[in-house]
């Protein structure tokens, strides 16, 4: 089913500043949140495509993506989509803090809600972040790549429970296996709850007797991962990709936190890069830019021929079509350009320096006879159609 305009799911304009999203956010937020609309499937479908519309339109290169390229756009590899479908609420509270801080549902969720977790579920796992430098030729093309993240991982010997038997596990005297304790205040204006998750069981509803000696009841251990990451083409520096459930491993069988991998660039011998186009200088001598010739260049995927035309000017760019990058969004390669820088010698010897004298007095190395011979031509063009 194709998804509706993320300005229209927040009721804004396409020139809508931030402060503007976050109020249209916060006020579709509180509508639909799922503690006002208990067992509402429509409600909690409108909540998470608000929170997919303001995840995108709030980054300014996601929203610039999306201007673009539309929803297809969002729909890259390896973490580039927007997609919330199967987000949990907790993860929502998590990536908007800022907008649902404080007591802003009234003790029916915000910060209370982002805390809490179902009773004998541990505590989640950091997410961890990762700089991967690339080569353009990998960047180009894409590539699997294999790195060794150090982290905290599942113990092998209580398989994460933090317990030594099953047995060892008791009902939390503080929350009764609720794994959060309620404050009511009465005010003039009416009675608030506050929820808060539980002190002495840090909201999982139970303590342990017997802690596991391998990891002393966390559940989990430093270690260390192979991970493969899949990178797609056309990626560049500041890009990142989300690979959910590869962070440190939570707390007591909690969910593993999300690893974070972001992309640099590695600098390249021979290109530079813009955008989905490479160039590269080829420098050639005098004679080979006034006769022509055929000069092999380097690409990013192998060597090419490229031909100098005879009389080529210094700074003309040569096009190579598709010799670029494979676009992140696009799937188009770009182009390869080859700008031609013409070498001049400073240290002639003097049988070379005979050889120029020589030329200086033929009207084809005369640029001035060569620029008259140029606008008496422009002349002769602007009186035919004159």
């Amino acid at each position: 089913m194709s998804k509706r305009d993320y300005y229209e799911v927040l009721g804004v304009s396409k020139d809508a500043g931030e402060a503007e999203l976050k109020r249209a956010y916060r006020k579709l937020a509180m509508k639909y949140h799922p503690d006002r609309n208990p067992d509402d499937e429509e409600a909690e479908k409108k909540f998470k495509e608000a929170a997919e519309a303001f995840e995108v339109l709030k980054d300014s290169d996601k929203r610039a993506r999306y201007d673009q390229f539309g929803h297809a756009g969002m729909s890259g590899a390896g973490g580039y989509s927007a997609d919330f479908e199967d987000i949990s609420f907790d993860d929502i509270f998590s990536r908007f803090s800022d907008i649902f801080g404080g007591d802003m549902f009234g003790g029916m969720g915000g910060a209370e809600g982002r805390s809490r977790r179902k009773a004998g579920v541990g505590q989640p796992g950091d997410d961890l972040k990762l700089q991967l430098k690339l080569t353009l030729e990998e960047i180009a093309f894409g590539v699997e790549k294999e790195v060794k993240v150090k982290k905290y991982v599942t113990c092998e010997k209580c398989e994460g429970t933090g317990a030594e038997t099953q047995d060892d596990f008791m009902t939390c005297g503080t929350c009764n296996g609720v794994g959060e304790v309620r404050q009511v205040t009465r005010t003039m204006f009416g009675q608030f709850v506050n929820v808060q998750p539980c002190p002495s069981c840090h909201g999982e509803g139970r303590t342990i007797r017997n802690k596991c000696e391998a990891c002393h009841g966390e559940g989990r251990v430093k270690g260390e991962e192979h991970i493969k990451i899949q990178i797609p083409s056309g990626v560049t520096k500041g890009n990142y990709i989300s690979l959910r459930g590869q962070g440190h491993a939570g707390i007591r069988g909690g969910d593993p936190g999300t690893l974070i991998v972001l992309i640099e660039e590695k600098e390249h011998k021979h290109f530079k890069r813009e955008g989905d186009d490479i160039f590269y200088d080829l420098n050639i001598s005098i004679p080979e830019a006034t006769l022509g010739k055929t000069a092999e260049v380097p690409t990013l995927n192998g060597k090419a021929k490229i031909k100098v035309e005879p009389g080529t000017q210094p700074g003309k760019m040569l096009r190579m079509r598709e010799k670029g990058i494979k676009g992140l969004n696009t799937g188009k390669f770009g182009d390869q350009y080859v700008r031609i820088n013409v070498f001049i010698p400073t240290d002639l010897t003097e049988k070379e320096k005979q050889h120029i004298e020589a030329l200086k007095g033929a009207d084809n190395f005369n640029p001035e006879l060569h620029k008259e011979a140029r606008e008496n031509l422009f002349e002769r063009v602007k009186a035919v159609f004159s």
